[in-house]
Formats: C-alpha cells, structure tokens, sequence
C-alpha cells in the first residue's frame, strides 16, 4: 500500500517536473523521440509543440495535424519537389495549399507564423487568411511560391497590421498595381523584414518604401526588386536600424552615385548590376559586411578580389564561378570568419570572357586551409581531383552541409575517379548533415558510391548525380546510410528492381526521387518497395520547351521520374495527367 502512494507521487511529480520542462525541448528530433516514450509524453509533446515543419504537404493532412497539435504557433509547410526549381515538375503536380489555408482559419487559433515554400497559393487564400487570421499573423512567407496576384498581397496589406515578416522571395507573382505595398504603407508600424527579391514586381513606389521606412523604427531587411538606387537615398536615410539590404539597380552614369550613403548598421549587403564603378559605395562600410550576396553583380575575377580583401569579418558569401581561384584564394587569406560559401555557376560567355573565372581544386585547397570555420560549402567546379577533398576533409572540420557539382564544360577532368576523396572527406566532416555529389560518368565508382554508404552516418538529407556504375554500387550504398531521410538521385544507371531494394534496406528512408533510371516495361519491379503508408508516384518522359542561353527555343527530353514518400494521408487525390499514382490496382488499369 505504501509503496502504490509513493509510486503514484512520484508518477505526479515527473509529470509536473516533465510539463516543466517539455516546452524548452526544441529541436524536433528530440521531441519526436521524447514523443515515443509513452502516451502521457505524447500528449505533452502534443500541447506543448510550438512549431512544425513538414517536408511534403502530402504526407499528412491539414485535419490530422490539427488533432494532434491544437496550438501550434508556427509552421512551415512544402509542396513541390525541389526539382520544380529546376523546371523538372510538371507546373500542375501539385503543391495546392488551399485545404491547409482552410483548416488554420478555422481552427489554429494561437498561429502566428505561416511559411509556404514552392506551393500554389491563390488569391482566395490569401484573402482567407487576412480575414480569419489578419489581426495576429506575425509572419507570412510564400517562399517559391507561384498562383497568386498582387491583387491577393492588397488583402494581406490592408488587414495584417501587425505583421513584422513579408517574405516573398523568388514567388511568380502576378503584378496588377503596386496599391499592396501603399496599403503595408499606410498601416502596418512594425514590420521588420520585407522582402519580394528575384520577384517581377517593378510596379513599386520608392515612397512607399521610403514610408516604411519612417513608420517602421524597426525595420531591419528589406530586399527589393529593380528599383534604381538613386530612388531610394530618402529611404536610407530613413531607415536608420536596416542591416541588411538586397536588390536595387544601377541605371545611370557611374559619376552620379557617389551622394549615396548606406545605412550606417548596414552588415548584409546584396546589389544588383553592381560593377566596378560602382563598387566604391561599398568600400566605406565593407569592414563591417558579414553576408555579401553577388550573384547578380557585375564583377569580374579582379572585382572579386578587390572587393573580398576589404571585409575581414565577412561570414556569409554568395556569388557565381567567376569569382575563380585567385578570388578564393583571397578569401582565404582575408576572411578568415567566413561560415557560409556558395558558388552558382555563371554563363558561359561570362566564363569565356574571363579566363580566370572558374574555380577547380586549387581554389578549394585554399579555402579549406584558410577558412577553418566553415560550416556550409556549394559549389559548382570545372576541375576537381582526390587530393582537394582530402584537404577538405582534414581541415573543414565543423563543415555541415557539403555541395559540390562537377560541371561538364570542360572535357578532361586531372583526377577521376573520386572514390578515395570522397571518403577522405565523409571520414574527416563527421558534422555533415546534408551532402550533394553531383558528377558525369566515372566520376564515382560502385566501390566509391559504397564508401558514401559506410562514411554517411548522420547524413539525413543526400542529392547524387551520375554516381556508381551498376545496381550492385547502389545496393552497397544502401547499406549504409542509417540516418537518410529524403534522397534524392539524378542521371543514374540504376534500375527499377535495385532501386525498390535499395529503399527496403534504408530503414530511416521517408522520401525518395529519382529522374533517369533503367524503367522496366510496367513498372511493376518497383512494386518490391510497396508498403503500408508508401505512396509511389511515376511521372512518365516528357518532352519540353526551354529557352536556351541565346534566346532560342530548344526542345529537352526530360526522363521519367520516381517520387516515393511516407504519408499518413494515402493516396493523393489530386494528381493530374501527368502522374500515374503506383500500386497494383494502377498496374492493372495502366
């Protein structure tokens, strides 16, 4: 009898000392676990849950998440595949976020923060959620997104008053009037961050934005489309906390900007169409820079260089290939802070024009020996060899997110295979979480591709491109890999029946994509895979029509794709033409 009290006691305790301390447990690993211990952790897990983010809106509904977290303030929510960045979704696969817009109206009283990235969201959408939601939503970002009309953002201006985030960028919008910036204007005294960057929003009154300034003390990013910046002087000068700025263009004679004054906080910079007459405005604030975005810059390799030697204490660098060698090797002499680094590639005549614009394994050698603190590397390369990842792996030490493209411009590459490097680097970048390998055939053996394998224990997110050489370096990699949730593979030479075991042996495995692989007659090999709560979907072989870096319609062959992911809603509804939804019953009637 005694010892039923005490146990019941303590049982109490634990549950009160628990309730404590469940809403300071915020990394969502860790809460899933602590979910799985017993139901009363569950039901806590439940009520206390701030924030979710799902990977694939198609993988629970909006009714099941509202029964199990009832208060949730934040989420975050996916559609497409992130190779409809890359044009390789057909435009109508999915992605539709109106029933998830209607359940929050009803019943998610305590959201405050929405983010939406690569869906199709309408205008009727958003005029739903200014009316259920307009007088707390704090935070609205349509990341990617496309559907909507500036005519659906005049809602969202007039009713969310206090609204401190609008984030818009790279959406396709469609652009009526700018009267939905005039009205974020008129009434919103809050707002903190307001970006509608790589956007075809031109219809934009710098006045507006110079209001915002004034109404806004807090105002701290603001990233805009191309808005001369001879505009915008009265909004700098009024926008006395903005600490990062991105956008803007230059249009007139280099001799007319030299009146500009940046703010003076001003530390994450990004102008676009700047070039080397300009580069002065940067120069007397550049020791204070720590995020330089010039992917849309109009330097040179020299430019590069002259610029990156005079911000010591930059952390964050985007550009494009043209930076080459020579500029990381200035990087890493002079940016010995830099925790972020990413490389797109830039155009060929770009490249053509500047024989020093591209960047090989010198250029990464460097930056691993100089840049000790880096955490987060993407680049594209035109010449890579064994010895480079070595170094990367010997000295990038708290290196998290790794990406790196081989582009296939260059025809004869010093060093392929890259088997022994890539184990070198997986062996020595133990804190790696996501990794990307994107190569050409014989870039990566089967006994390389088992390396990646065996060397992947934390990695939970993968992208490989034109990796291995048979089913049996697949099945290897399979193998390993104890932590991959979503992986994702392009230009393969894997088949279906490989494939589908391959999935069977990744035991952590959520999401699958695959475009270019050997396609059996019915697909019915992939049926090997087949489970409870697994939704495969085919997008056959397609045929589209690009414009090509001269301006010309060219037309692509576009492969078959896989897309295979757990979901606790079943079988989507509303897949169009263009997907066959797999399982035996679709078999049969194919």
């Amino acid at each position: 009898m005694e010892d039923e009290k005490v146990t019941k006691v303590s049982s109490a305790v634990s549950d009160v000392v628990l309730g404590c301390v469940m809403p300071y447990i915020l990394d969502p690993k860790d809460r899933d676990a602590a979910s799985l211990v017993c139901r009363r952790w569950y039901e806590l897990d439940a009520l206390t849950r701030k924030h979710v983010t799902i990977a694939l809106c198609y993988t629970t509904s909006p009714d099941r998440l509202r029964r199990r977290f009832r208060h949730l303030e934040s989420l975050k929510l996916k559609g497409k595949p992130r190779a409809a960045m890359f044009n390789l979704i057909p435009e109508d696969w999915g992605g539709y976020v109106t029933p998830w817009v209607t359940e929050i109206a009803e019943s998610f009283n305590c959201l405050r923060s929405l983010h939406f990235r690569r869906m199709i969201v309408r205008d009727s959408d958003l005029e739903l959620l200014a009316r259920s939601r307009g007088r707390v939503l704090q935070a609205l970002k349509l990341d990617k997104c496309s559907g909507f009309s500036t005519d659906g953002l005049l809602h969202i201006g007039r009713s969310c008053r206090n609204l401190k985030t609008l984030f818009l960028e790279e959406s396709s919008i469609v652009e009526n009037d700018g009267e939905w910036l005039h009205e974020l204007a008129l009434y919103n005294t809050v707002l903190e961050t307001l970006n509608f960057y790589m956007t075809d929003l031109v219809k934009v009154s710098f006045e507006d934005l110079e209001l915002i300034a004034r109404n806004c003390r807090s105002l701290n990013s603001v990233k805009v489309g191309d808005c001369e910046i001879l505009d915008l002087l009265q909004f700098f000068s009024a926008a006395a906390a903005l600490e990062e700025f991105c956008g803007g263009s230059f249009n007139e004679q280099p001799d007319k900007y030299s009146s500009v004054t940046l703010p003076a906080k001003l530390c994450r910079l990004g102008l676009t169409y700047l070039g080397e007459n300009e580069m002065p405005i940067v120069f007397p604030f550049a020791p204070l820079l720590k995020k330089l975005d010039l992917l849309y810059a109009l330097l040179d390799t020299e430019d590069h260089c002259t610029l990156i030697q005079r911000c010591p204490n930059l952390e964050v660098l985007e550009t494009r290939n043209v930076v080459g060698d020579r500029g990381l090797e200035v990087l890493a002499r002079s940016c010995k802070r830099l925790k972020r680094l990413r490389i797109e590639r830039g155009a060929d005549e770009q490249e053509m024009e500047d024989e020093e614009g591209v960047v090989s394994q010198r250029g990464l050698i460097a930056l691993a020996q100089g840049c000790l603190e880096l955490q987060y590397l993407a680049v594209y390369v035109s010449d890579i060899t064994n010895a480079s990842l070595e170094c990367i792996g010997s000295c990038s030490k708290n290196l998290c997110d790794f990406r790196l493209v081989l582009l296939d411009r260059e025809e004869r590459i010093t060093d392929l295979p890259l088997d022994n490097g890539v184990r070198a680097l997986l062996r020595g970048c133990e804190k790696i979480r996501r990794f990307a390998l994107y190569l050409r055939p014989g870039g990566l053996t089967d006994v390389g591709l088992s390396y990646v394998g065996q060397y992947s224990q934390n990695i939970r997110w993968m992208l490989l491109g034109y990796v291995g050489e048979s089913d049996t370096g697949l099945l290897d990699f399979s193998r390993g890999c104890p932590s991959l949730q979503k992986l994702e593979m392009r230009g393969c030479c894997f088949s279906e029946r490989a494939l589908a075991a391959a999935v069977m042996q990744m035991t952590s495995l959520r999401y699958l994509w695959v475009q270019g692989y050997r396609a059996s007659a019915t697909g019915r090999d992939l049926l090997a895979m087949a489970r409870p709560f697994w939704n495969i979907e085919i997008i056959p072989p397609r045929r589209v029509v690009v414009t090509d870096q001269v301006g010309e319609a060219v037309v692509v062959e576009h492969p078959a794709h896989i897309l295979a992911y757990y979901s606790l809603a079943g079988p989507r509804t509303d897949c169009p033409d263009t997907v066959i939804p797999l399982d035996s019953e679709s078999l049969l009637t194919r």
